[in-house]
């Protein structure tokens, strides 16, 4: 066991191995940020304000914008700070509370993505009990469970990381606090967290991810039946914004949390935790408002209300 100490503070190296001045970074995240909080905020009122978009498919939507906006202000706050900061310091309980609401909502935005496909295999292959299955009640559950099961599994890591004992070295070379690296700085062995960390990837990472693989086969075979390709390019529309999600999410995810850290640059593990939290959640409300046209109608109906005819 190495030497032990009480740590207070931890110190983060990201931007180190970049050369300075940092503020081309900064204003290139602060841009994405707003982006981020601007483009998510417009698809939840737009969602929540169109009576159109009061569906299964929308409501889950909102919740996804929601979520990119929670998870990206959990990291990128601070980010930004020690961008132009002469001090990269976080405190150990800021520390740790940045890891439960970080590692809390990713844990429910994968789960979410799988009920997202689900609901789209429901209302393409078997339409005539869409209404039936994916009711009110029945939505309301699915977000609730993906929820539940997010915070608990954040409780479990943050409370199994928070009584892991520290070396003397409080350097982080990252640029905010997660599981894999807090545990690189430990005096002990740390193989019980190691464990639990694969086999929660394996239940709230891989598992959603073949589960939605699984719907997109059955979806794929359905629409391929359909006889007219109108009817065809109708069906793919309202799925192709989400495999695109789906594939960002889950593909940079992957690259972050189950790459041989060993095998790469410091620098490069730092542009992996930046596509995967904050480039991720950018680019997703373009891709549904590029890609949906009802999205875009509600939208100019939101921005544009008709005005009521004169007298």
């Amino acid at each position: 066991m190495g030497n032990q100490t009480e740590i207070s503070e931890f110190i983060f190296l990201g931007f180190s191995h970049f050369p300075k001045p940092h503020s081309l970074f900064f204003v290139l995240f602060l841009t994405m940020y707003a982006t981020t909080l601007f483009g998510n905020g417009l698809i939840l009122a737009t969602a929540f304000l169109d009576s159109s978009l009061h569906t299964p498919m929308y409501y889950f939507i909102r919740h996804l914008s929601f979520l990119d906006m929670c998870y990206t202000s959990v990291t990128l706050p601070h980010v930004l700070k020690n961008l132009l900061a002469e001090s990269k310091a976080i405190s150990f309980e800021g520390c740790l509370a940045q890891l439960y609401f970080l590692v809390a909502f990713v844990g429910v935005e994968c789960l979410l993505l799988a009920v997202m496909a689900y609901d789209r295999y429901v209302a393409i292959c078997h339409p005539l009990t869409y209404t039936l299955l994916m009711n009110q009640t029945s939505c309301t559950q699915l977000v609730v469970a993906s929820w539940v099961c997010g915070l608990l599994n954040s409780v479990m890591h943050t409370a199994m990381t928070s009584i892991v004992p520290f070396c003397a070295s409080h350097k982080l070379d990252h640029v905010f606090c997660d599981v894999p690296q807090l545990l690189k700085l430990s005096c002990t062995d740390t193989f019980p967290n190691q464990i639990t960390l694969l086999v929660v990837t394996m239940l709230l990472g891989v598992s959603p991810f073949l589960c939605i693989m699984v719907s997109y086969v059955h979806i794929v075979a359905a629409v391929l039946r359909i006889r007219t390709s109108q009817g065809r390019r109708k069906a793919f529309s309202t799925c192709a914004s989400h495999l695109t999600v789906v594939t960002l999410f889950f593909t940079s995810g992957m690259f972050n949390y189950n790459r041989p850290g060993s095998s790469y640059p410091a620098y490069l593990d730092t542009l992996a935790s930046v596509l995967y939290n904050v480039v991720t959640p950018t680019l997703n409300p373009i891709i549904y408002c590029l890609r949906n046209k009802e999205m875009q109608e509600a939208m100019r109906r939101v921005l544009r209300p008709k005005r009521p005819p004169s007298l």
